[in-house]
């Protein structure tokens, strides 16, 4: 089923590309209808391209998994604790602001 819409895909979108090539070589034809000529293409080989990069990503898990059946998992390494930091003390200031905000925080309760 991928294939055969990697195939109608692709015949789509050359049709595409050549009826964009007529229209660039018709009297009212622009550069963007040639750069439409190139970019059809790509859009119909895009299904493809994407079908292969998924059998691609498939079978390197696969092969991953199989690898991982056959090796013992590496032991965890846990990092050592750090000691706590000391308390920062609040200056003058910032002990002001939390005072603030707490009373805003007790105003707003009340309403």
């Amino acid at each position: 089923m991928i294939v055969a819409t990697s195939v109608v895909s692709l015949a789509l979108c050359c049709g595409l590309a050549w009826w964009q090539w007529d229209r660039f070589t018709s009297a009212t034809g622009t550069f963007q209808n040639l750069g439409y000529v190139l970019q059809w293409p790509l859009f119909g080989l895009f299904p493809a391209f994407m079908f292969w990069r998924i059998k691609k990503l498939r079978e390197r898990e696969e092969e991953a998994a199989g690898q991982a059946g056959r090796t013992a998992p590496e032991p965890v390494r846990v990092p050592a604790p750090r000691p706590a930091a000391a308390p920062v003390e609040e200056d003058d200031e910032l002990a002001a602001y939390n005072r603030y905000l707490r009373e805003l925080n007790a105003r707003d309760q009340q309403s």
